[in-house]
């Protein structure tokens, strides 16, 4: 087991908490899924190097609209992911089993108009990734790679946990690299597809931790799992609070409302500064809104009550 015990147990609690407010309403999941598909869209194609910002991709998405001085890839790289991510949610609703031909899918979605001599098929070049630690394996060897990959997804389905096995199939398909272009937007929606499946949200890596996410997926790369794991545990944890925050009827003087850490400080006997060490760390429950962290007074309280010396 790779993920960190707390972060693995407080995921547990907050996907019992989510269960529990099932069936769902309507409304409040079509507007979570809309907001899904802006974020994830434009973060995982900022990462890539797209240089559509969150309004214009929504503009993009919602509207059609095109924008000026950007290239007809990025509009094309913003649409694609979006017929992505209701492809990806069609397989979970067929429960369909993840095969070559969902990967080959999800792959030629997200290239088209912009590869499409190469789209959706395994590579038939060597290719080399700047700045990467690893050089991913020849062409001839990808199709028996991907074979072992799909048996591994199906083989430790039900026997890993989930935070392990969705943060290993990422790492698995990223080293293998087995198309042309899209393998990291593949690889996070490969992602999704995983969670979705076993009933959790969806997830966002955002653009503003693009260097950890790159660093930690390097370091897994070399068989240094536990810090990327706990890179995607993090984002999970992040999904089902918003989506528990965005479901739940709030309470009166409710304790579980997100508060900023400036306004946590006043709160207890620690800085700003030292609670956003613990933050970063897992140590304190929290999550990260844009760029900043953020935390209850519930959470403050139970890192207070576990930390008495």
């Amino acid at each position: 087991m790779w993920v960190d015990k707390e972060l693995y147990e407080r995921i547990l609690r907050k996907k019992k908490e989510l269960d529990s407010l099932r069936p769902f309403s309507k409304a409040s999941l079509n507007r979570l899924k809309g907001n899904f598909n802006i974020e994830s869209t434009y973060n995982s194609n900022a990462i890539e190097g797209n240089t559509l910002t969150k309004s214009e991709t929504r503009l993009v998405l919602e509207e059609g609209v095109t924008i000026g001085g950007k290239s007809m890839r990025e509009h094309f790289e913003a649409i694609n992911h979006k017929e992505a991510i209701d492809f990806i949610e069609s397989v979970v609703n067929d429960k369909k089993k993840i095969s070559k031909e969902t990967i080959c899918r999800i792959n030629g979605l997200i290239l088209n108009n912009i590869e499409d001599d190469e789209k959706g098929v395994y590579r038939l070049r060597k290719v080399h990734i700047e700045g990467a630690s690893f050089i991913p394996p020849m062409p001839s060897l990808i199709p028996r790679l991907m074979g072992d990959f799909l048996g591994w997804l199906e083989k430790n389905k039900e026997k890993m946990n989930i935070a392990d096995y969705a943060a290993l199939a990422h790492e698995k398909f990223v080293f293998i690299h087995p198309f042309i272009d899209g393998n990291g937007r593949c690889a996070r929606l490969l992602v999704n597809l995983l969670l979705i499946q076993q009933g959790y949200p969806p997830i966002v890596i955002l653009k503003a931790e693009r260097k950890k996410y790159i660093k930690t997926l390097d370091g897994a790369h070399q068989e240094k799992y536990t810090p990327f794991v706990n890179f995607i545990v993090r984002n999970i944890e992040r999904s089902l609070s918003l989506w528990i925050d965005a479901l739940k009827i709030p309470e009166k003087g409710n304790n579980e409302e997100y508060i900023s850490l400036t306004e946590a400080s006043k709160l207890c006997p620690y800085s700003q500064e030292y609670l956003s060490l613990l933050a970063r760390k897992g140590t304190l429950e929290s999550i990260k809104i844009k760029r900043n962290w953020v935390t209850t007074r519930k959470a403050l309280g139970e890192y207070l009550k576990r930390n008495k010396k």
